[in-house]
């Protein structure tokens, strides 16, 4: 029989396999199987049981009834969310193992394991390199060193339990291709939708006890469960419910994305053709200039250092009322310090000027504590007990819970008692009810599954206020974001028109170039940028793609000094609207004045995207 005619060999099954928690049913009957060639993302909510359904799949748990079984000479790698790395170990113990230097350094598969996740075979970002200690190291760089060891293997099949934690955009970037290159099937579990759509092929959605099944990834999956709950439906208003923002936000694309979603359903097309864009940007921004007045966050000269070192240095940078912004950028070059600068109104060098009406919500990646003993309302309620939402929408505390994931029942649970990703969820919540008008979110999505994930987003839609998000979960940031900057580890901040895309394009030409071993591992050198409203100035747009011709760089340059220009006017047109707010005439022309400008800015952006990609 040909190579091409043989049925693939079923690796792994499970067969009426049940599995129960004290009175909690997680498993009820399941039954699946993997197969060669799969790549299965396992979803749901935190507590439905996807943990439990790979741990039992890998045999790394045993049922309370039911059965699993593997296929004979099976080689499994299995990457949980707590390692059993042996802490006296070295790093090149643990992961190279008895090899020769020259043996694994000839070897292309230990060499791209270890730059793809490392920065370089030198291991820069840890002391000692190969030869570092494990002990003292952080969970998250003891997660890098498990899956690094675990990928350098060869396996029949492969599961994963959140390994897109604790990597950044360029790691996550890698690991998806990494992944799609291997002839290993795997099983992942994650809660970043980008990488579910980058790598799988089939999807499991863990529901109550019971496993669902879909073919493609993320996106075909959110069309098909659409479809499966529209057959479902009876009536309007539970065809409300089926995420509709959400579908018609993938159905038509983000700007930053390259590809469209494969699975075509047309009666999922015509449940959201009467569903508007997520944001009314032009509204929203007449809200927040009303909130926030003419100044919200501007930087002059700044220089941002962090333990001795100079992060940024002479950046120039304004924040306005309802601008809506994405910061990516590598491990410690200063995104955190760059937030933590504008919060507390000054820098190393530089002036911070930090608008009178400002009333800012930082959410760090630290879970502050709450005590223990509040139940969840009483932690909302402790803030406020109503919030207003903006266009006469107003929330009680007890609704906000809900549309968080707190039921009725849940809402009485004590603080104590939340897992960490709904500990992290009560932060956010109580963030909100404060009613701020500017919001910093440092790594928000950290702990929160994907129908929370898709909750923020929806609330933060139709919030009008400034925005700035840091996160290597590229489908949260194409989703809530208007823009993109990016810190490259020189200094300097940048303006990105297409987004992660070109910050990865970017950070591949630098490396590429000789980047310092230092960048490579995710610290910062020196250099300077200047940045505006929407765009980027000075030093930072000296950087061109390369391989541009002579007058395509002559036009570059000239479109951005005129969205320069166009920055400056939108920045007039706001301040005139903080000034005029209850002058509903002017405010119209106002508005008006604003939808031009932007689609003179498209116009603009679009043409630097073609000379772009002609280089």
């Amino acid at each position: 029989m040909p190579e091409s005619a043989k049925p693939a060999r079923n690796l792994a099954n499970l067969e009426s396999v049940r599995k129960v928690y004290g009175t909690r049913t997680v498993l009820d009957g399941v039954s699946l199987g993997v197969g060669e060639g799969d790549r299965i993302g396992v979803v749901g909510r935190n507590g439905d049981g996807k943990t439990t359904l790979v741990r039992v799949l890998a045999r790394q748990e045993e049922p309370d009834s039911g059965r699993v079984t593997h296929s004979g000479g099976l080689r499994l790698g299995v990457l949980t969310q707590s390692d059993t790395l042996d802490p006296a170990a070295t790093i090149r113990q643990e992961v190279i193992g008895d090899l020769a230097d020259h043996e694994w350094a000839g070897n292309a598969a230990v060499r791209s394991v270890l730059t793809g996740l490392f920065g370089g075979l030198d291991l820069p970002a840890f002391p000692d390199g190969l030869d570092t200690v494990i002990g003292p190291l952080s969970g998250g760089e003891r997660r890098r060193i498990a899956l690094a060891k675990l990928l350098i293997s060869e396996q029949d099949l492969i599961v994963l339990d959140e390994p897109t934690n604790h990597l950044d955009v360029e790691g996550i970037a890698w690991l998806a291709a990494h992944l799609r290159a291997r002839r290993s099937a795997l099983v992942v579990v994650t809660h970043d939708r980008w990488f579910l759509d980058q790598v799988c092929t089939r999807m499991w959605d863990v529901q109550r006890g019971a496993v669902h099944f879909y073919d493609g990834g993320y996106s075909d999956y959110v069309f098909a469960r659409a479809e499966r709950a529209r057959v479902a439906a009876g009536e309007e208003a539970k065809r409300q419910n089926l995420m509709r923002k959400e579908l018609a936000w993938l159905r038509r694309g983000a700007p930053a994305r390259t590809s469209k979603p494969r699975f075509r359903i047309e009666a999922a097309n015509a449940l959201i053709a009467d569903v508007p864009p997520p944001r009314d940007n032009a509204e929203l921004m007449r809200f927040a200039g009303a909130r926030l007045g003419r100044t919200v966050y501007e930087l002059e000269n700044v220089t941002v250092a962090a333990g001795g070192r100079e992060l940024l240095t002479g950046v120039t940078w304004q924040l306005g009322p309802g601008d809506r912004v994405g910061l990516v950028g590598v491990n410690g070059a200063g995104k955190t310090s760059l937030l933590r600068a504008l919060r507390d109104g000054r820098a190393a060098a530089g002036r911070v000027v930090v608008g009178k009406t400002v009333r800012l919500a930082y959410l760090s990646q630290e879970v502050g504590e709450l005590d223990p003993t509040w139940r969840v309302l009483e932690a909302v309620e402790r803030v406020r007990a109503r919030v207003d939402l903006g266009k006469g929408r107003e929330m009680t505390a007890s609704q906000l819970c809900e549309r968080f994931g707190f039921g009725k029942e849940r809402q009485w649970t004590p603080v104590g008692d939340l897992s960490g990703g709904e500990r992290r969820r009560l932060q956010i919540l109580r963030l909100l009810m404060d009613e701020p008008n500017v919001l910093f979110l440092d790594e928000p999505t950290n702990d929160l599954d994907i129908e929370t994930l898709t909750q923020l987003e929806d609330l933060l839609d139709g919030w009008p206020g400034s925005l700035v998000v840091i996160s290597h979960d590229r489908f949260f940031l194409e989703r809530t974001t208007d823009r993109v900057y990016a810190l490259l580890g020189d200094g300097a901040l940048r303006m990105l028109p297409r987004g992660v895309d070109e910050y990865l394009e970017r950070r591949s030409a630098r490396l590429a170039d000789g980047a310092p071993a230092a960048d490579r591992a995710g610290a910062s050198a020196g250099g300077g940028a200047a940045a505006g409203t929407g765009t980027v100035s000075g030093g930072a747009a000296g950087a061109k793609p390369a391989q541009l011709s002579r007058a395509a760089q002559k036009e570059i340059q000239r479109i951005e000094r005129q969205l320069d220009r166009i920055g400056e006017k939108e920045s007039a047109v706001h301040a005139e609207m903080a000034q005029h707010a209850t002058d509903f005439a002017r405010m119209a022309d106002l508005d008006a004045r604003l939808r031009e400008l932007a689609g003179q800015r498209d116009e603009l952006e679009t043409r630097w995207l073609e000379l772009a990609e002609e280089g």
